[in-house]
C-alpha cells in the first residue's frame, strides 16, 4: 500500500514542478514585455554586440572564398620541355593523376597553349608569322592540399621539378603564404573581438538582472521568510536571462541577414565586372541556430552570475 500511494505523490510533485517551471518561464517573458522601452534597449545592445562578430566571421569566410577562387587550392603550372611529344604529355598526365597528392589535371598541348595565348594576349597576327610554335606543353595541376598548407604544396613542387620532362614548375608560393598568414591573423583578431563582445553580453545581462533583483528585493525577502529555496527564487531570473539571450540572438541574426542582403547587389555587380560567378555567402540555417544558441548560453551565464552573487546579499531583515 505504501508503494502504491508514493507513486501518485511523486507524480503530483513532478506535475507541480513542471507547472511551476512553465508558469515562471512565461511570466518572466511577461515582465520583459511589460517594460518595452528598457527591454528593447537591452535587446538592441545585445543584438549589436552579437551581430558584429557574426558579420565579421561571414566577411572573413567570403574573403577566403574570393582568395580561394581556385576552389580552395592553388594551381601549379608544369611547363614541359618543348620537344615532349603529345603522347608523352598524355602519358605523364595519366601518371600524375595516380599521385595521391593531386586532385585534378588539365593538359594543354602545344597547339592548345598557342591558341589560348593568342586569345588572351592579342598578339595573334604576330604569332602567325612564326615558323614554329615556341610554346611548350603545359600541365595545370590542382594539389590535394589547400593553400593553408604551403609546406605540403612546396614538397609537391619538388617532386614535380624532379620529373625528367619538367622544364619549369611555377607557383608563387610566397604570396600564398602571405595571404594565409594575413587570414590567420585576421581570424585570430576576430576570435579576440568575439570573446570581448561575448563578455560584454554577459556583463550587460548580469547588470540587467542585478537591477531586476534590487527592484524585487522585498519580494525575495518575503519568499525567504516563508521558506522558499534558492532554486525557486533563482528560477525567474535565470529564465529572464534566457529570454534576453534568445531575443538578442534573433535580432542579431536579422541584422546580419539584412546587412548581407544589402551587400548582395553591389557584390554581384563587382563579380560581373570581373566575369566571376562569386556570390556572398549568407549566415545560413546552421550558423543562425549556432548564433542563437550562443546568445542563449551567454544570457543564461550572465543571469546565473548575477543571481549567484546578489541573492546571497539579500536576507530577511
Amino acid at each position: 500500500m505504501e508503494q502504491r500511494t508514493s507513486k501518485p505523490e511523486f507524480g503530483t510533485r513532478l506535475s507541480a514542478w513542471g507547472v511551476n517551471h512553465l508558469h515562471v518561464f512565461f511570466s518572466s517573458l511577461g515582465r520583459i514585455w511589460r517594460a518595452p522601452v528598457a527591454s528593447l534597449m537591452t535587446v538592441s545592445v545585445l543584438a549589436i554586440a552579437l551581430a558584429l562578430p557574426a558579420g565579421f566571421y561571414l566577411l572573413l569566410r567570403n574573403a577566403q572564398q574570393i582568395s580561394g577562387g581556385w576552389d580552395g587550392v592553388p594551381r601549379i603550372s608544369l611547363y614541359l620541355k618543348t620537344d615532349t611529344s603529345p603522347q608523352n604529355v598524355d602519358r605523364l598526365a595519366e601518371k600524375l593523376r595516380q599521385w595521391k597528392d593531386v586532385t585534378d589535371i588539365k593538359v594543354l598541348h602545344k597547339d592548345q597553349a598557342l591558341q589560348e595565348f593568342k586569345m588572351l594576349s592579342g598578339f595573334g597576327e604576330a604569332l602567325d608569322a612564326l615558323d614554329e610554335n615556341p610554346l611548350p606543353p603545359v600541365i595545370v595541376i590542382a594539389p590535394r592540399y589547400d593553400a593553408a598548407e604551403p609546406g605540403k604544396v612546396e614538397a609537391l613542387l619538388e617532386k614535380l621539378r624532379a620529373l625528367p620532362e619538367a622544364d619549369i614548375v611555377q607557383l608563387d608560393l610566397q604570396w600564398v603564404k602571405r595571404l594565409y598568414t594575413i587570414m590567420s591573423l585576421v581570424q585570430r583578431g576576430l576570435y579576440i573581438i568575439a570573446a570581448m563582445l561575448g563578455l560584454a553580453v554577459i556583463l550587460i545581462i548580469g547588470n540587467t538582472i542585478r537591477l531586476d533583483i534590487q527592484n524585487r528585493r522585498s519580494e525575495i525577502q518575503v519568499n525567504k521568510l516563508i521558506g522558499a529555496t534558492d532554486a525557486f527564487i533563482r528560477r525567474p531570473f535565470l529564465y529572464t536571462g534566457f529570454w534576453y539571450g534568445l531575443l538578442g540572438g534573433l535580432v542579431a541574426s536579422l541584422l546580419v541577414a539584412l546587412a548581407f542582403a544589402l551587400l548582395q547587389g553591389p557584390s554581384k555587380r563587382l563579380a560581373g565586372l570581373y566575369e566571376s560567378g562569386f556570390q556572398l555567402t549568407a549566415l545560413g540555417f546552421g550558423n543562425t541556430l549556432a548564433l542563437i544558441g550562443l546568445a542563449i548560453a551567454l544570457g543564461y551565464a550572465g543571469a546565473w552570475l548575477a543571481v549567484g552573487r546578489h541573492l546571497r546579499e539579500i536576507e530577511p531583515g
